[in-house]
């Protein structure tokens, strides 16, 4: 048999963890494995609710390698679609849960919902749950000081730029990863190349304007960098938005390349010189600031 959480976990944040937890140690009591049971794609993008201003902490494929590397045996996703959104939550404890997925355990997160019905509490879905054959465990809420963490809250942070916060709620670095495209390359002609990244996945959510350091994962290895985010309001025209990573004591060829890079701290706000030679002097202090501080 198996013991399953069920949710869409985006961020794989502490609060989901602390659910992970109770997941792992309810499987081991009962020698069943342990399952995440997910739906891709955000139920927001399906039915339009906010879809187009809804940014992600996760692609699919992290927050798989997020829930496997915590030490869940199974992984499940089951595709979000008008139809299925439809389902009540007996049908779909029943039809997926019990006879698909072999789950006679269900643990439940302090704020959790399930199907078209969207049981009005959490006793509620207990008693659903229950009704259909299933175990359950509640698991409390999780908090960040005052702050209870929630994928929202961790993706206000981020908008806001508040990388510090958002770390401390997800558990870890937030990251973006994509591939490196060539840009105008007027850093190069200032002593500072940079690598230009366009996202792999578009809906993941990018943290506010503004120069930051960050850890950066090519190929050859892990480097220290400063990541400019925003508008180049001193080198460009349009308002085209873009992710440039000069990297610090690194010098070679990487466009077209796979590149991770990894949130530590936010070091100013994005500004607009009067010149290249003053952009080159603070970008010159910052990497002096990176190298000394981090």
């Amino acid at each position: 048999m198996v013991v399953a959480a069920t949710g869409f976990f985006d961020g794989v944040h502490r609060g989901h963890r602390a659910v992970l937890d109770e997941l792992k140690e309810a499987a081991r009591l009962n020698s069943c494995e342990s399952a995440v049971v997910t739906f891709w794609p955000h139920p927001r993008n399906v039915l339009q609710k906010d879809a187009s201003t809804l940014r992600l902490l996760n692609t699919l494929d992290e927050k798989k390698h997020l829930i496997q590397e915590y030490g869940i045996d199974k992984f499940f996703v089951i595709p979000f679609t008008k139809d299925f959104s439809r389902m009540d939550t007996a049908s779909f404890l029943r039809e997926y849960l019990i006879e698909r997925f072999g789950v006679s355990t269900l643990i439940i997160g302090y704020d959790h919902r399930l199907g078209n019905s969207s049981c009005g509490s959490r006793d509620e879905l207990v008693e659903i749950a229950h009704s259909v054959g299933l175990e359950t465990i509640v698991v409390s809420q999780v908090n960040s000081g005052e702050v209870t963490i929630s994928s929202t809250k961790i993706r206000g942070a981020i908008s806001a730029g508040d990388i510090v916060m958002a770390s401390d709620m997800l558990g870890y670095n937030y990251s973006l990863h994509g591939v490196v495209v060539l840009g105008n390359m007027i850093g190069r002609t200032i002593g500072f190349p940079t690598a230009n990244m366009q996202l792999y996945e578009p809906l993941k959510i990018i943290p506010a304007n503004g120069v930051y350091y960050v850890k950066v994962y090519l190929s050859s290895g892990e480097y220290k960098g400063i990541c400019n985010i925003g508008n180049r309001p001193t080198v460009a025209k349009n308002n085209d938005r873009t992710i440039e990573t000069h990297i610090l004591d690194f010098d070679e060829d990487i466009y077209g390349l796979d590149i991770r890079i990894e949130f530590v701290a936010r070091l100013r706000d994005e500004i607009k010189f009067s010149s290249l030679e003053q952009l080159k002097d603070r970008i010159s202090k910052d990497k002096e600031f990176v190298k000394k501080m981090f």
